[in-house]
């Protein structure tokens, strides 16, 4: 990593070219290097059928360049023009109840239609031959927040595809009636032509719905990866997607042939803490830097404000926390207020006068220390030996067979389990990622273990000498969104040693636990209580209804040891169990960063607004104010430390 871009969403076509130098000018006092450009604009890309105008575009992106500011050019594809919506209906999509999409806002495209496809590849292309030799353009962005929005597209050419693509995976309709259990309600289907898709308003079928949901998914990254084809023949820029936060879409799946992952949040202040969890799962997805290409700067909105306003210094720390995560750009949205529209009310960096707001002055900050620690920032890097498992596959089947009320599984992973370790470096991944590297493997609520050859790889890993804590609520479905009938998971009773003598997802607080110093200790979520079948029992149930019985257990396979946990432990028996020691010892409202490569030390950032600490285990120089440090150091509220460590 070369260089920390700090940018903004710019729309130059909205703009009069006078006041487009006088935006240069604006974004080179804030420190802002990197502006996105072009991902609604395909109306003034191709204002009639087979006739391109990018002379405006080259124009602000030759002027940017000029002053040193990059570009990062965006496919419009989110957003065809209205002519053309008007003359190809089959282009836009269609709710489940048959509505066709209204050409109204955005996001209207079927991402199935050939046409809609042929259409993205004519202004992918010749957008690709105007700029993708331009030195300035230093990166690809395809299309705009690309999701199966209202779950997808249900037009007849969405609803064929999908038929086709049940009958590649399952070959029989017997087979697929077997695997989703469609003889209870008799619910067989005769023939692959009578699966319709999940509409809004019924009681839909688990199973139904995440294959439904996985086709709709499929059809998102085939559209994305036309559009990277294209524009890898005129360009060697890196090219990504900017996707939100959710991990329903697959991260791993749809950054597999791209280059760099990018990332869109809105989170408020309050919410800072989170976002780390996201990084740390980013940063994973291809073990590279990541892109931060949206976040509000000030307040979200539409036609009016929303989203909560952030308190002085929470867009300075919203700025430094992705970059100390592993980030090589953070950029917001946006640059500048429009001065019409659906958004008009939303916060930017200026006003639609010009004039900056209040965080302006914080990311300018900001963008001056980045430039203080560019050496250390771009020479040094994030190493974990502890993972945590945040599964796509999981996210959809929680998102329709929850098995606990109001049970959300993101949440549930990141506050019950990541939000454990704010004091030690921790990589958050899919299921498909390597396990080489790692100490300790945490994989809660992991619905189906049994996917990306997971249950191999982690059975080898385990006997070289890792330690896996798995559970509450793991190995309980298959792929299909079903649960085992032999045994109350695939593999994992015989595995840790184990027998399951009752199950209670009742979904709220009831029991505790008695640990092996006769501490006790509450419990959450769910309840498996187990008979010991080789295992040795860490925890027992406190009381009588389950007394004697384990819900947390040990088992020693080769050279490491699988933990596992029958319920949700409360953070600090889980620090116990992983067995690491935190990069120090500091106030929970402090996330650390350990980094290291060519330089080594710690950020340590305040993420709630209060006083805050971090106990030095030697001699550090903060490299923000050049002050040499150790012991117990303080943190103002929204405080940032960038500790090199003193040779």
């Amino acid at each position: 990593m070369k260089k920390i871009w700090i940018g903004a969403a710019y729309y130059p076509e909205m703009w009069d070219e006078s006041e487009i130098d006088k935006d240069i000018v604006r974004m080179k006092e804030l420190g802002v290097n990197c502006v996105r450009v072009g991902e609604f604009a395909w109306g003034k890309m191709e204002p009639r059928e087979g006739e391109f105008n990018f002379d405006w575009l080259k124009k602000a992106v030759d002027k940017c360049w000029d002053a040193g500011i990059a570009t990062v050019m965006c496919t419009p594809t989110c957003t065809p023009p209205r002519w053309m919506l008007d003359k190809y209906e089959e282009m836009r999509g269609v709710d489940s109840h048959g509505v066709r999409a209204e050409v109204s806002s955005r996001c209207h495209p079927c991402k199935t239609s050939p046409l809609m496809r042929e259409k993205n590849a004519v202004i992918v292309e010749e957008l690709a031959k105007a700029f993708g030799a331009h030195p300035g353009v230093i990166g690809w962005q395809i299309d705009n927040e690309i999701f199966p929005y209202g779950e997808g597209c249900f037009c007849p050419l969405c609803r064929k595809a999908f038929r086709a693509y049940l009958k590649e995976k399952y070959g029989t309709i017997g087979n697929l009636n077997e695997k989703w259990g469609m003889v209870r309600w008799s619910l067989e289907y005769k023939d692959f032509d009578a699966v319709m898709p999940p509409r809004d308003g019924q009681w839909k079928h688990p199973s139904l719905c995440t294959e439904w949901f996985r086709f709709q998914c499929a059809q998102v990254i085939s559209y994305v990866n036309e559009q990277a084809e294209i524009i890898r023949k005129y360009s060697s820029a890196p090219i990504g997607t900017d996707m939100m936060r959710t991990n329903l879409l697959s991260y791993y799946e749809m950054n597999e042939r791209l280059d760099v992952v990018q990332y869109n949040h809105y989170e408020p202040a309050d919410l800072l803490p989170g976002t780390a969890f996201a990084y740390d799962f980013l940063r994973c997805v291809k073990d590279k830097p990541f892109w931060v290409t949206e976040t509000q700067v000030g307040w979200n909105g539409s036609n009016f404000a929303d989203c909560g306003y952030r308190p002085q210094g929470a867009c300075y720390v919203n700025t430094w926390l992705p970059v100390a995560k592993g980030a090589q750009m953070n950029a917001y949205w946006l640059f500048r207020t429009h001065p019409n529209g659906h958004e008009i009310a939303h916060g930017a960096l200026l006003s639609t006068a010009g004039r900056p707001y209040r965080v302006a002055d914080e990311v300018a900050r900001a963008a001056k220390e980045f430039g203080r620690c560019k050496t250390f920032l771009t020479d040094s890097f994030v190493r974990s030996k502890i993972a945590l498992h945040y599964s796509s596959s999981a996210m959809k089947t929680f998102a329709y067979a929850p098995l606990l009320k109001g049970f959300d599984y993101r949440e549930s992973v990141y506050r019950k389990f990541y939000d454990a370790f704010r004091h030690y470096n921790v990589d958050v991944i899919d299921t498909a990622h390597s396990l080489d590297g790692y100490d300790v493997v945490i994989s809660p609520f992991l619905a189906t273990v049994d996917e990306n050859g997971l249950k191999e790889r982690i059975v080898e890993w385990v006997k070289a000498g890792g330690t896996w804590i798995v559970g509450p609520m793991s190995d309980i479905m298959t792929e299909y969104a079903s649960k085992y009938t032999d045994a109350p998971y695939s593999f994992l009773e015989e595995f840790a040693g184990v027998y399951t003598k009752y199950q209670l997802p009742v979904g709220n607080d009831v029991f505790c636990a008695k640990g092996q110093e006769g501490d006790v200790f509450p419990l959450a979520d769910c309840y498996d209580a187990y008979e010991l079948r080789g295992a040795r029992s860490l925890a027992v149930y406190d009381g009588d209804e389950f007394g004697g019985l384990s819900v947390v257990t040990e088992r020693e396979i080769g050279k490491g040891k699988v933990i596992l946990l029958g319920s949700v432990v409360p953070h600090a028996q889980l620090r116990a169990l992983a067995g690491k020691l935190p990069i120090a010892e500091a106030s929970n409202n402090v996330v650390l960063t350990e980094r290291s490569g060519g330089q080594n030390g710690i950020i340590a950032i305040e993420t709630e607004n209060r006083h805050g600490s971090v106990v030095l285990g030697g001699k550090y120089r903060d490299l923000l104010s050049g002050s040499v440090m150790e012991g117990k150091v303080n943190l103002a509220p929204y405080g940032v430390l960038v500790l090199k460590e003193e040779e």
